[in-house]
């Protein structure tokens, strides 16, 4: 099986999840804080949708950029859910986690490059949401470290499995890139509104 294949086959799985999945916070991989980590972000299409979008919206920044998405997703990530396990507010979290998917769906449609410091700031910022909503929905009796570790594998891998789709998008015409980014703009208009 060429490469590809298994990336089209891995975005295809991962966009079988449903939206409402992630936000359960019990369940049967409720005991294990690592697994419950791990499913989370893959199991919420908003999550989902936003890691794969950036991942697949660097392929086009300059290298740096490029290279240091992996470190703002993560880094927003785990600061989002230090404030949600430190006991701190952040208002607007779902409006937060839509409007990435929303503005990550524009950036890709229209093709736009961002210097370092703003792309690593939105990214950081549009992370900061979701890990806050990873924070809050830990399942009681889950190890913060397994849960920790579980999200954060989550997340990256998502955000490469876009990265990868992206790459091969260069290779297509610019209007292949397009319509993904007009997709996912009108998911989450979509995801907002609902």
């Amino acid at each position: 099986m060429n490469q590809t294949t298994k990336l089209l086959m891995a975005a295809g799985l991962l966009l079988t999840a449903t939206t409402t999945a992630a936000h359960i916070g019990h369940g049967a991989h409720a005991e294990s804080g690592f697994l419950s980590g791990l499913l989370h972000p893959m199991l919420g299409l908003d999550h989902l949708l936003a890691m794969a979008a950036i991942g697949f919206w660097s392929v086009r920044q300059n290298n740096l950029m490029k290279n240091a998405t992996p470190a703002f997703v993560i880094g927003g990530m785990v600061l989002g859910a230090a404030l949600a396990w430190g006991g701190l507010s952040l208002p607007g979290v779902e409006t937060g986690i839509t409007f990435s998917v929303l503005v990550a769906g524009i950036l890709i449609a229209t093709l736009a490059k961002l210097p370092t410091a703003v792309g690593g700031m939105l990214v950081g910022a549009f992370m900061l949401f979701h890990g806050f909503a990873h924070g809050t929905e830990m399942p009681a009796g889950a190890t913060l470290a397994a849960y920790l570790a579980g999200f954060s594998i989550a997340t990256l891998a998502i955000t490469l499995v876009g990265r990868g789709l992206g790459s091969l998008m260069l290779k297509a015409d610019s209007r292949f890139s397009r319509g993904v980014g007009s997709v996912l703009a009108v998911a989450g208009a979509y995801l907002a509104a609902a």
